[in-house]
């Protein structure tokens, strides 16, 4: 176990501390709604007896396919365990929209971004008198005085239930937990019915209002808190990381030197190193000993959201020694992680995923063989497409007539449904017009395309678009730009590098299950992320039809997991 895992575990985990009454800051007067959810099953009989008393999901974001592949010879820690285990090197993230929220609420519903409504981290309010109000996909927007960027997290916008509520619905004993580094991957990871859900917001660790402080979460914030307030000396360099021990300049910064040396009180830098996923862990394996998860009558659920790679990746590129430091670091805070549960003596199984994968910045691919690579060019800017649209209609650009997030436009609904047609005509020529665009489809394309049905890595951009697809949230021309196209059109500090495309770099990641006595296999043949969810529910005999994934069978003798 490292030194900085060991030290949160000790103080976070492991240390008792009085319960105290303190909540989330809550909106004076708002009392959070109801979330809106499908029907739930008839509660079912008892799991078997051959079920996991725990099930720990464990999202890494932006852990690539090949991050993965990269580093997987690396490993010695709880990585190399997870190796051990049932392998899936090329699980697909299979829709268009390779973003944060949309990958994490496909690993523990079943579901695509089409039908958990979870089409981006930001889309467009469509509704009636409300044409350009952006919405943040764990906010409710109905919070006066709020907005996407200064917001009151929210769970109403998931169409779906996750696993661990059709489990505590199988059976209401069941406890469900989730804790992560962004409000999006604990909200859409653990859905609408937990007991305990917690992130960091920037500063502390908080949740709904209203909540109370458990004492897990208090020690947590105070050994952070430590943590910060002291000056971190740059991380050593592993020696697998010498190759990569090159500086480069992009963004008006030099990259390749700092190695998470941080200063006393910068919480930014916290957030943007491996110490922000051993927290997390920490926090975790507190409410695992704390609560005694896995020890109660029924199988217990817990989904962790490590962030760090994240954050790293677009501040600092995936192919640096700074990433190369956080493979290494998260190998061995999950040891640490692993460790604690061991000791629990609970028989636990581990799903390892991630919401979607990243691609190195351009600078840095140019210099590697990749002279192709390239920002997006300004005339693709929305704002800037959108005046010379209606400069060619005739129109006033004021207010626009088109306006986007992400990679979703929509046309100003103000506009009478003929005038509408032509500038979704005019904008769709021009966007196919621009060199760097490989598609624009329309709603009505992509609406008319049949689900998918072939393995994912042989969709056409229609399809991945299909899966991604929600009439009430989706725009009304979806812009794709060519693989190898960043959307940054400039980089600067804290921002060099990203993902949303429908390419396979963003698209594949790893899905690995373990479980103690279980006999490990690799499968080379892709999956999806919506997999997981019927997989875990078969392990603890739940079925859950209807989800747009299918069962794994982690068994790889005569036995079928699937079928028992």
């Amino acid at each position: 176990m490292n030194p900085l895992t060991a030290a949160l575990l000790a103080s976070a985990a492991l240390v008792a501390s009085p319960a105290l009454a303190q909540t989330a800051s809550p909106v004076p007067g708002y009392a959070p709604p109801a979330p809106v959810v499908a029907e739930p099953a008839p509660p079912l009989a008892p799991f078997p007896t051959q079920a996991p008393k725990l099930i720990v999901a464990i999202s890494v974001d932006q852990f690539s396919a090949d991050l993965f592949a990269q580093y997987r010879n690396h490993f010695t820690g709880g990585m190399a365990r997870l190796l051990t285990g049932a392998v899936f090197p090329s699980g697909y993230q299979s829709h268009a929209a390779t973003e944060t929220c949309p990958g994490h609420s496909t690993i523990l519903t079943g579901y695509r971004p089409a039908h958990t409504g979870i089409i981006a981290n930001n889309w467009v309010d469509q509704s009636v008198g409300r044409p350009d109000k952006i919405v943040y996909c764990s906010e409710d927007e109905r919070v006066p005085g709020k907005s996407h960027t200064d917001y009151v997290v929210s769970d109403m916008h998931l169409k779906v239930p996750t696993l661990g509520e059709r489990m505590k619905t199988a059976d209401p004993r069941v406890r469900t937990v989730s804790v992560a580094g962004k409000d999006r991957a604990a909200v859409m990871m653990g859905g609408h019915k937990m007991d305990e859900i917690w992130w960091w917001d920037g500063k502390t660790y908080v949740s709904y209002a209203g909540r109370a402080v458990p004492p897990v979460v208090e020690r947590t914030r105070k050994a952070v808190a430590d943590l910060i307030a002291k000056p971190q000396a740059p991380l050593p360099l592993p020696g697998f990381c010498k190759p990569l021990d090159r500086e480069i300049t992009v963004g008006g910064q030099t990259l390749g030197t700092g190695r998470f040396q941080r200063a006393a009180g910068d919480l930014a830098a916290f957030r943007v190193s491996p110490a922000s996923d051993a927290a997390v862990l920490a926090m975790a394996a507190g409410f695992v000993q704390d609560m005694k998860l896995g020890q109660g009558p029924q199988t217990d659920i817990l989904s962790v959201g490590l962030s760090a790679t994240d954050y790293i990746g677009h501040a600092l590129g995936t192919q640096g020694t700074e990433m190369c430091i956080q493979m290494a670091e998260l190998d061995r805070s999950l040891a640490g992680f692993f460790e604690v549960l061991d000791a629990t003596g609970v028989d636990y199984e581990v799903m390892l995923t991630a919401d979607h994968g990243a691609h190195d910045m351009t600078e840095r691919q140019q210099i590697r063989a990749m002279p192709m690579e390239s920002h997006v060019s300004l005339e693709a800017d929305t704002k800037i497409m959108s005046a010379a649209v209606a400069k060619q209609l005739g129109l006033p650009d004021s207010p626009p007539v088109l306006m986007s997030a992400e990679s979703d436009v929509y046309i100003n609904r103000a506009l009478p449904p003929a005038t509408r047609a032509k500038v979704l005509a005019e904008a769709k020529r021009r966007y196919e017009a621009q060199p760097q665009v490989a598609a624009a489809l329309t709603r009505e394309e992509i609406a008319a395309t049949p689900w998918p049905k072939t393995p994912p890595e042989t969709w056409t951009l229609k399809e991945r678009a299909r899966a991604s697809y929600d009439p009430e949230r989706s725009g009304d021309l979806l812009v794709l730009l060519r693989s190898g196209v960043t959307t940054i059109e400039e980089p600067r500090p804290g921002y060099v590098e990203t993902h949303g495309s429908p390419w396979d770099y963003d698209r594949r990641v790893p899905i690995l299950f373990w479980r103690k006595g279980m006999t490990g296999f690799e499968q080379p043949l892709s999956v999806e992320t919506v997999d997981i969810a019927p997989t875990l529910a078969a392990t603890i005999g739940l079925p859950i039809p209807g989800v747009d994934g299918r069962c794994l069978d982690l068994d790889p003798g005569p036995a079928d997991t699937c079928k028992k």
